[in-house]
């Protein structure tokens, strides 16, 4: 089979959720015999190296904010419709708004988009960029002949909202833990205390509760040893004003450290070595650091959201939103108990094998594809909203 994966921006080091979602479907993909067809805006050296088997087209977009993502998408889904794909697969909802071209366009090709998350809820958005994600997610969960969802929380919205039916398949988990501690040393943490979180700077994740809570633990002296450090990974684009607002918060405390400069390979030994990791988006969908978390067999501690309860199950503990005696009350309950630590992080471990394997996701998508390529496409009946027989 014959597939083309539109949507992502490129395929590096540093990658987004959706972006290392793209890679590792593409290459699962490879390996089960297809041919995947990845279209992106940038390369790196390493890219081709670390996706076997897996095609890659490299088009440009226009250099003007608001306008290089979506003129790449449209170059790319031009480019796509003269190709001899049999299926075209959309990532997130803004570039799902360009299914509408070979939906007309094609109708020999399936195709097939996937909900990541509600884009429109992120509050560091402006009202019209929020507005316009809104109709861009009515097009990704309308236009293509079958829309996938990433989680349970995600389809149950999906369903209420657009009356129809979604396919659930989540992300996938590919973790590879590492006894090296270099990169930890360089920054003076030690393996199994330190409190881990990684994300993008922006106010939803919470991370400002993060960083009183740990202080707060400080000043009660329940940390044991008064060893123990709190780690912030930020990922890409954190936001200038919030991250600048963290960083005062934390200005005179040494055992706050802030990580924004990491390859791969040093991100896993944060992964490997740390005592436990908090979550505390407030109104996310699944997050993709979370599950990666879960892969490496942390106890999580989650802000009290659907999607967050959904991701670790057993396995971690639940905390109040926006409540830092909560949170601190929590991490302490937790940190406190070596015991209750080791059977949260064998949960976890058990838990991301059992559901997040990406060879299976693969096989989930591939049968998605196969059975859209036994039916007839019937694009007035999804583009209006109505239920496919």
């Amino acid at each position: 089979m014959k597939i083309a994966f539109i949507g992502q921006k490129n395929i590096s080091a540093h990658t987004s959720s959706v972006e290392e979602h793209v890679k590792q479907l593409a290459i699962s993909m490879a390996l089960l015999g297809h041919e995947v067809t990845v279209y992106v805006r940038e390369i790196t050296p390493e890219t081709s190296k670390n996706m076997p088997g897996v095609s890659l087209v490299v088009l440009p977009g226009i250099r003007m904010k608001y306008c290089e993502e979506i003129s790449h998408i449209g170059l790319a889904t031009v480019h796509a419709l003269f190709q001899r794909y049999d299926v075209i697969h959309f990532h997130s909802v803004g570039p799902s708004v360009l299914s509408l071209l070979p939906r007309i366009c094609r109708p020999d090709m399936r195709v097939v988009a996937t909900f990541h998350s509600r884009d429109s809820l992120h509050h560091h958005r402006s009202y019209l960029a929020r507005l316009l994600l809104r109709f861009a997610e009515f097009i990704a969960c309308t236009v293509p002949e079958k829309t996938i969802v990433v989680s349970k929380t995600l389809a149950q919205y999906a369903e209420t909202v657009y009356k129809k039916s979604f396919t659930l398949i989540p992300h996938g988990i590919k973790m590879s833990p590492t006894d090296k501690t270099d990169f930890l040393k360089r920054y003076g943490l030690k393996e199994g205390r330190y409190i881990l979180s990684v994300s993008r700077l922006a106010r939803h994740k919470g991370i400002h509760y993060l960083i009183k809570a740990f202080q707060a633990l400080k000043e009660t002296s329940e940390l044991p040893g008064n060893s123990w450090k709190l780690a912030i990974v930020s990922t890409q684009n954190e936001v200038k004003e919030y991250a600048d607002y963290l960083r005062f918060l934390a200005a005179n405390d040494s055992d706050i450290l802030f990580i924004d400069e990491y390859q791969p390979s040093e991100l896993v030994q944060l992964h490997s070595h740390a005592g436990i990791f908090v979550c505390l988006a407030e109104d996310e969908d699944i997050s993709f650091t979370l599950l990666e978390a879960l892969g490496y067999g942390l106890p999580c501690i989650v802000s009290n959201t659907q999607a967050n309860k959904e991701t670790i199950s057993d396995c971690g503990i639940v905390c109040e939103p926006k409540n830092i005696l909560d949170l601190k009350q929590k991490i302490s309950s937790l940190i406190n108990r070596p015991d209750m630590m080791k059977t949260l992080a064998a949960l976890a471990q058990k838990r991301s094998q059992s559901e997040y394997d990406w060879q299976a996701i693969a096989k989930r998508t591939v049968a998605l594809y196969e059975d859209l390529m036994m039916t007839k496409p019937s694009f007035w009946k999804v583009s209006f909203g109505l239920k496919n027989k």
